[in-house]
């Protein structure tokens, strides 16, 4: 179990009962000497450059229950993946270091992340970026102008189903 969902349910064990949460997928866990039978946290990345967007989109995603990686450029963000192998991955494609194009090609091509959903959120709306990311394996295409952060929470919760 990953080391950040293990942090997680350490120091937020309290509130997970309290909502009753119902868990997707159980693990059995050691926390501080006790063995408990919990739902595995949704957790994901977020590859984004902009960082007020991950501080708001972290902040609204943590409220919603999950946990959230983040990496701040493309280089990072794939070997984030590679290492953590989050439940899904929301991805920039415009990044320093790596594009995401590449990034994308890049977990697509790898047996340990091929599987992980990729939700692409960027500023490109041209039909020949939407095709190409869609054709490189990435689940949804969404134009950041055109969504509220709301709504992308409803696609991502969609996209772990």
């Amino acid at each position: 179990m990953s080391n950040i969902i293990e942090k997680y349910l350490k120091t937020n064990w309290h509130k997970i009962e309290s909502k009753g949460i119902i868990p997707d997928k159980l693990t059995l866990m050691k926390v501080s000497g006790q063995n408990f039978s919990t739902a595995a946290v949704n957790f994901f990345l977020f590859v984004e450059d902009e960082s007020a967007l991950q501080k708001t989109m972290n902040e609204i995603l943590q409220q919603e229950g999950f946990e959230v990686l983040s990496a701040y450029d493309g280089k990072t963000g794939l070997e984030t993946a590679q290492k953590e192998k989050p439940d899904l991955i929301l991805l920039d494609l415009i990044l320093p270091k790596m594009e995401g194009f590449e990034v994308l090609e890049h977990l697509k091509a790898d047996e340990g992340t091929k599987q992980i959903p990729v939700i692409v959120l960027t500023n490109l709306e041209g039909v020949g970026d939407v095709d190409r990311a869609l054709s490189m394996g990435a689940t949804t295409y969404l134009v950041k102008a055109n969504y509220e952060l709301e709504e992308v929470v409803r696609k991502i919760r969609e996209s772990l189903k």
